[in-house]
């Protein structure tokens, strides 16, 4: 662990680099509402105005990274994945690293941390444009992902490291068993199904595209698309396996490019 004087000169060079744009203070009110979403009071409310900025209000501005929460957002990613590895290394002492990291992405997921965001209702605070909001915006899961890792940025650079982690412990951390999470097997084909539903896109088609061995010993590769588009494969003895394997490829890419912003 880094010495406290090392954080606390981390932590001064992060916030001159996270307020080179201004942003102004939010009403009093507003911020009534972030003290309560973050559970404690805030020294700083223009770092959680900037949080909950969708780039959409600043859309066709060059700069516009300065002004929206996607620093904010790629910064709380990091503390949030670093948290939540640590208290899944403790909780977990003798597992390996492929069960901490599956585990993790069960976690910290985009649909996960959206359905967080939506029980601290931290929708009806984010700033968009008005078609981003009359589009649906204040549900979209992407967008209430990324605010809420902004947020835990945000809380990081005002109040220090052990503010963000109680957020996260008492928000996701404490709120979930972890053992009964671990058992739990994951139905790729009905998670990809509820992130295509949430986007407003069509169902899933998944058809096979190869069959080998003996009849006793059948091998099935199955793609799954998404429209026209091949978006995972899966190759397992029995067409169901293969199908949950095509459909856990295709969130992998989907939440790879909806982090990427594509």
């Amino acid at each position: 662990m880094l010495p406290l004087y090392m954080v606390q000169a981390l932590r001064r060079v992060l916030r001159r680099m996270f307020r080179r744009a201004p942003t102004p203070a939010p009403p009093s009110d507003r911020r009534a509402v972030i003290e309560r979403i973050v559970g404690t009071a805030v020294q700083d409310p223009a770092l959680y105005e900037r949080a909950l900025t969708h780039r959409s209000v600043s859309r066709g501005r060059p700069d516009s990274h300065l002004y929206s929460n996607e620093r904010l957002e790629f910064l709380g990613d990091a503390v949030l994945g670093f948290v939540t590895a640590e208290h899944l290394y403790h909780h977990f002492p003798d597992r390996d690293e492929g069960f901490l990291t599956r585990l993790r992405a069960k976690l910290v997921n985009g649909q996960s941390l959206a359905r967080l965001a939506r029980q601290i209702d931290l929708g009806s605070v984010i700033r968009m444009s008005d078609n981003m909001a009359q589009g649906g915006g204040r549900n979209n899961p992407s967008i209430l992902a990324d605010a809420f890792e902004a947020l835990i940025g945000a809380l990081y650079l005002d109040l220090g490291p052990a503010a963000a982690r109680a957020f996260i412990h008492r928000v996701m951390l404490d709120q979930v068993d972890l053992d009964a999470l671990a058992r739990q097997r994951d139905n790729f084909k009905s998670l990809l199904l509820e992130y295509v539903q949430a986007h407003g896109w069509p169902q899933p088609r998944y058809r096979v595209t190869d069959e080998e061995g003996p009849s006793h010993e059948r091998i099935f590769t199955v793609e799954v698309l998404l429209g026209d588009r091949p978006y995972g494969y899966g190759t397992a003895g029995s067409k169901k396996k293969a199908e949950q394997e095509a459909a856990g490829m295709a969130l992998e890419r989907l939440r790879a490019e909806e982090r990427a912003g594509t």
